[in-house]
């Protein structure tokens, strides 16, 4: 019987995930099952539209800082949610960005994960010094398998499928130039164009069988790379990737490399950061929930681990942005850090 609350659907992943700290379950990102065909993919534990919507209804009863706006609608008609926490228009603002590829869902488990944690004490005082913004599913469509095409290949099982595009088979991230789907124009209209926003981290999912120095990595990290980008900026998008390498790369299940993104603005971390002079973080996690090819694929026995990357990524960005102590990353591991390699498949 498919459960009534978001509480059942992430928060078992969440306790999955918080058990996994020790030296026994450090592999289970980087060195965590790929799909291979030898388990059953199941969206079933995932997070539905309606689930989303419900909890963030409640967590915004329930939360004295945090304001929920709609800020436009899907192909299909789903509202776009953003996720507000703006106390101090004097404050620097961070934008987090989720799941702009429907298949890249455990970005949003973690960021939903986060947002309850911005209503207890383990968040308290940071919202003081910085202004929180949260769009925790841009590509509702895509994340239902609610679309105009087939995904009769896809490899996961149970109640739909999930693919990278939007309903009109869009890739959402190569669209943030002409914006000519209603979730980017969306996006650019009622969030960018509206809000001060002073750092995005924009996350998404990569494949399973990358890896730095020989060991499969968690994730990796990009700053923007286009030429247009001013000083400045870069300079702040490489120190927000340090805050987040220095927090990941030191925990027993986390490994990160760099990873090789072009330098096309139609792309969100360069295209924003250029027009908008925004500092700009790509951060892709290992695996997707799901996809035609299946190397893609993740087993989803990481999938604690992972949600819990995305959780510690938020709270180290919002706590340095918080305290200023962002302003003397050190960016110089930047020089050093290598980028990830695709390994064969096994």
């Amino acid at each position: 019987m498919k459960r009534k609350l978001f509480t059942a659907t992430i928060a078992g992943t969440i306790a999955l995930s918080m058990a996994g700290i020790g030296p026994s379950a450090a592999s289970a990102v980087g060195n965590g099952p790929g799909y291979g065909g030898n388990e059953t993919i199941n969206t079933s534990i995932l997070t539905t539209y309606e689930e989303m919507v419900s909890f963030l209804k409640k967590q915004e009863d329930k939360q004295k800082h945090m304001e929920l706006e709609v800020f436009g609608q899907s192909v299909k008609g789903r509202d776009l949610y953003l996720v507000k926490y703006l106390t101090n228009p004097n404050n620097p603002t961070i934008l987090f960005l989720t799941q702009q590829h429907g298949n890249e869902a455990l970005n949003t488990e973690g960021a939903l994960e986060f947002i309850k944690h911005l209503g207890t004490g383990k968040m308290k005082g940071v919202l003081d010094g910085v202004n929180i913004l949260i769009v925790p599913r841009l590509n509702p469509d895509g994340a239902a398998g609610d679309v105009n095409f087939p995904l009769d290949d896809y490899v996961a099982s149970g109640s739909y499928n999930l693919t990278r595009y939007n309903a009109n088979e869009v890739d959402l991230n190569r669209d943030h130039t002409a914006r000519l789907q209603p979730e980017t124009k969306a996006f650019h209209d009622n969030v960018l164009g509206v809000y001060d926003v002073d750092y995005m981290i924009d996350l998404h999912h990569q494949g399973s069988n990358s890896e730095r120095e020989g060991e499969l990595v968690s994730g990796s990290i990009l700053y923007p790379t286009t030429p247009n980008v001013e000083a400045d900026v870069l300079l702040k998008s490489k120190q927000l990737g340090a805050v987040i390498f220095n927090a990941i790369d030191s925990k027993g299940w986390g490994h990160l490399g760099k990873y090789n993104g072009g330098s096309a603005e139609t792309i969100s971390r360069n295209g924003i950061a250029v027009e908008y002079g925004i500092a700009t973080l790509l951060f892709e996690m290992r695996g997707m929930a799901d996809h035609n090819y299946e190397p893609y694929v993740l087993g989803q026995k990481s999938n604690g681990y992972l949600i819990k990357q995305t959780v510690t990524t938020m709270d180290a960005a919002v706590r340095a942005i918080a305290d200023r102590s962002i302003e003397n990353a050190d960016i110089s591991f930047w020089d050093t850090l290598a980028f990830q390699n695709g390994r064969l498949s096994e």
